[in-house]
């Protein structure tokens, strides 16, 4: 008998639980240097492969392209390797010997990675390095539409982490990857956390999982570019970003701010530097492809590049027009430039002075991508550091890409496929995810008082004694005899 797709993925999804039990048992056994030696030879061999697997997702899913996705797999690995190298995850981490605490780490167990068609091998490498440096086994759902080369990646990881000396079920991929298999391995007893990346729905999936789960929503970042900015420089970091692999990564702008004094200047660099101003015609064919009636993006807009996404419009442009750019003024649910667009498409808002285009932005990041990421352009501190203190954000990004800057890439954040959004956006933490997310710790705090000196203490402290000792004139010296006759006769001549 033969038994239908998703029974056959479920089933799968047990047994694969069950190998990286046993594998995670031997693991946590593991010293801090046989866990280094295996990390760096999967980040040697992620990054041996890194052109190779970047064409293979490109031809896979259709997004992007494949020499952007090869910086990407190089993030994934080299770049993440470096930042995490050092770290110490297992046994003893810390000693504080005058405070007489140690910290020991514990890993969390199986780590359930959740991996996005959008970035399929880079965070493939990413999660499975954070995972094992904590002392953790991984086991990988794929995306339908990126299994194959998500399934190739963890091939070339499997393979170097046994060659190192891992257990060999240490690191696994699903199969047959399906929404039920994907649900036992998020409710399954032995899942240890949920790294999820994704879609709304799943990231809300695997939070009422009832596991452990750090999960990354919706991205909608808006870029503010303000009077003191250096305009030319500015625009050239958001085209990068919303260029970069056709503006796949999350973090990417979604919208441009600008304050209505630089905005004809601003307007005029982006189109010299590829950006196109749709009419009013355009806007409304570009803005019919971007949702679909379920008020979701349309999978077909993204990654693809603003020549492709004309041709499904019906729009021409420019030859030499890199991002489709729309005015607007609205904000909300209903109007598709002012969410998330995976894609090279941004919206364009004009606001009087800095404190309009900090409400803009602000609206912009409550209608969706609440906690992720936003950017400012400027040369002011103080109202960068005003956008700091109000925006409901994970990470201000100053005069950067965002897309790379949100990941780690230009600048000194860890690089990160999975960037939390904190309590503002549902999610656990606020960190570019490391292996430090993927650890308990375990304290060991040794006796340092008395119960009698913490009485002795609170007494003190609260002006009072349980039990005050008899008053004895003769304990008191020469000097306080003065002092208490001196406060007594001020009290006599105040009240008289």
């Amino acid at each position: 008998m033969e038994f239908d797709r998703d029974l056959q993925s479920i089933q799968q999804a047990r047994d694969f639980m069950k190998k990286a039990k046993q594998a995670q048992k031997q693991f946590q056994n593991y010293t801090q240097e046989q866990i280094d030696h295996i990390v760096y030879s999967v980040a040697e061999a992620c990054e041996a492969n890194a052109e190779r697997l970047a064409k293979h997702a490109c031809n896979e899913t259709g997004f992007g392209n494949w020499q952007d996705k090869v910086m990407k797999n190089l993030l994934g690995s080299r770049m993440t390797y470096e930042y995490i190298k050092d770290m110490k995850t297992i046994g003893v981490i810390r000693e504080d010997a005058e405070r007489r605490i140690i910290d020991i780490g514990v890993p969390v167990g199986i780590i359930i990675g959740l991996i996005p068609s959008t970035n399929p091998t880079s965070t493939t490498m990413y999660k499975s390095l954070i995972s094992l440096k904590a002392g953790n086994a991984i086991l990988i759902s794929p995306h339908p539409n990126a299994r194959n080369c998500i399934m190739d990646t963890a091939n070339v990881i499997r393979e170097a982490a046994t060659k190192a000396g891992a257990p060999e079920h240490i690191v696994q991929c699903i199969e047959l990857p399906t929404m039920e298999a994907t649900n036992v391995l998020m409710r399954h007893k032995d899942t240890g956390m949920i790294l999820a990346t994704g879609g709304e729905a799943m990231v809300k999936a695997a939070y009422s999982s009832g596991n452990p789960a750090i999960g990354v929503g919706p991205g909608n970042g808006p870029a503010f570019i303000e009077r003191t900015a250096d305009i030319k420089k500015a625009v050239k970091h958001i085209i990068d970003s919303k260029t970069f692999d056709n503006g796949t990564i999350c973090a990417s702008e979604q919208s441009i701010v600008v304050e209505e004094c630089i905005r004809e200047r601003v307007i005029d660099e982006l189109k010299k530097q590829g950006g196109y101003f749709m009419t009013k015609e355009e806007c409304d064919k570009v803005a019919r492809l971007i949702m679909r009636s379920n008020h979701t993006m349309n999978p077909e807009i993204v990654g693809k590049s603003a020549g492709q996404i004309c041709k499904l419009a019906g729009i021409s442009t420019p030859q030499h027009t890199r991002i489709l750019i729309a005015e607007q003024t609205e904000v909300g649910r209903e109007y598709p430039y002012s969410r998330e667009k995976l894609c090279p498409i941004l919206a364009f808002y004009t606001e009087y002075d800095w404190k309009g285009a900090c409400d803009k932005c602000m609206k912009l990041l409550e209608n969706e991508g609440i906690g992720h990421t936003m950017t400012i352009h400027s040369e002011d501190r103080n109202i960068i550091r005003e956008f700091a203190l109000k925006k409901p954000i994970s990470r201000l990004l100053v005069n950067t890409a965002a897309a790379l800057g949100g990941v780690g890439a230009t600048t000194n954040l860890a690089p990160a496929f999975t960037l939390g959004c904190g309590a503002a956006g549902g999610s656990s933490t606020s960190d570019n995810v490391t292996p430090l997310n993927l650890i308990n710790i375990r304290r060991v705090a040794e006796g340092v008082k008395e119960l009698e000196e913490l009485r002795t203490s609170d007494s003190i402290e609260s002006g009072a004694e349980t039990n005050p000792a008899p008053f004895d004139p003769a304990s008191l010296d020469q000097l306080e005899i003065e002092r208490l006759t001196r406060e007594v006769l001020q009290n006599i001549l105040k009240k008289g």
